[in-house]
């Protein structure tokens, strides 16, 4: 069993910075692939990038490739998103999941565990 805790949204203008966080319990987060999702209002849940678990391989979608940097931290169970060169269309909730494996995934219907979203608000 793993949980999910996201921390770090909040509102933050055009061309900014924010950090989110994923804290995970259980002793087996290592062998778990990470990876960041988010959903804006009236739109389906989207895939925003992932992790393997070793922490040396990752994917990002491509509307944010460039901006966004994935990264685990397996001493702290914690999983970062760093997301730089905000937009107003980053504008979601975004929710940390996780998947018992080796690889990366991108489809949300793969990953095990999932947490509660944290709120991203991105001004023009």
């Amino acid at each position: 069993q793993v949980q999910l805790v996201e921390s770090g949204g909040g509102l933050v203008q055009a061309g900014g910075s924010l950090r989110l966080s994923c804290a995970a319990s259980g002793r087996t987060f290592s062998r778990y692939a990470m990876g960041w999702f988010r959903q804006a209002p009236g739109k389906e849940r989207e895939f925003v990038a992932a992790i393997n678990w070793s922490g040396g391989s990752t994917y990002y979608a491509d509307s944010v490739k460039g901006r966004f940097t994935i990264s685990r931290d397996k001493a702290k169970n914690t999983v970062y998103l760093q997301m730089n060169s905000l937009k107003p269309e980053d504008t979601a909730v975004y929710y940390c999941a996780a998947k018992y494996g080796s690889s990366w995934y991108i489809k949300s219907r793969e990953y095990d565990y999932w947490g509660q979203g944290t709120q991203v608000t991105v001004s023009s």
